[in-house]
């Protein structure tokens, strides 16, 4: 198996040299396995959601309209259907009825509306290491991310390692823009207001991934506008579609090879 060598930076993005990486991200890229992986867990992060059980149900109506002779409330004689009703008004033995209960009447029940969350969908420790092995190779792989970046026709300087990272947002971006010159439009979020309907159905805006900057566990950073995740904390969704634009930490580099992955 061939090693991977990165590029060194320091705080201020001045290359100091090459770096060797782990194992893991020369391991072979299983684009199934990660997207079986995937579709596993997606719904795990999603707001559970679903309507009132007893919504549409609060009805005092009758289940079943009478089409006996002489019945008190029925409908002997009328020519209607027997769908569920609830009594608007009456005068003696006349009745004014509106339909209820039933989704096809107003104020009625919903049909096969969302049950929240569904079961989580299991997968073996093997595929689920394979899957997050695939994830860290690909963000290294320059077929990968021109895959993923439209926008991109050339890439260069991947994979990168940052030997610390600064302290303020402004001196980070700075940095960032001397390791991946001329890739603003993908290392940094960009947020705009959606057009249509969505932004009145929690849509608002919308943005692009950025990039991701991955730390050691000991290290503890905090950046407005960037996702941060420690090794131990990067998920299958940090790095699905494969291919991410991802930065590395010399810490988390050595961390990484001492972890067996």
């Amino acid at each position: 198996m061939t090693k991977i060598k990165a590029i060194l930076y320091d705080v201020k993005g001045t290359k100091k040299g090459e770096i060797e990486m782990p194992e893991v991200f020369s391991t072979k890229i299983r684009k199934d396995i990660a997207a079986k992986y995937f579709e596993a867990t997606k719904f795990t992060y999603k707001h559970p959601y679903t309507h009132d059980p007893e919504a549409g149900r609060k009805h005092s109506a009758s289940g079943t309209i009478s089409h006996k002779r002489h019945d008190w409330k029925g409908h002997y004689g009328k020519g209607i259907s027997r769908v569920p009703r609830k009594t608007m008004w009456r005068r003696g033995t006349q009745f004014y009825w509106v339909g209820a209960e039933v989704s096809g009447a107003r104020g009625g029940r919903r049909v096969h509306g969302p049950k929240g969350i569904g079961r989580e969908r299991k997968l073996n420790k093997k595929e689920i290491k394979i899957a997050l092995n695939s994830g860290f190779a690909a963000t290294v792989s320059k077929e990968h991310l021109l895959s993923r970046y439209s926008s991109l026709t050339e890439i260069k300087n991947i994979p990168a390692v940052i030997e610390a990272l600064p302290k303020k947002t402004r001196e980070l971006k700075s940095t960032l823009k001397e390791v991946f010159p001329g890739m603003q439009e993908v290392v940094f979020k960009d947020r705009q207001k959606r057009a249509g309907r969505g932004t009145t159905r929690g849509r608002r805006y919308k943005s692009n991934a950025g990039l991701l900057i991955v730390t050691s566990d000991d290290e503890e950073t905090k950046f407005s506008g960037f996702d941060i995740r420690k090794v131990r904390d990067v998920r299958i969704l940090d790095v699905y579609p494969l291919g991410r634009l991802a930065v590395y930490t010399k810490k988390a580099i050595e961390q990484l090879k001492g972890e067996k992955k």
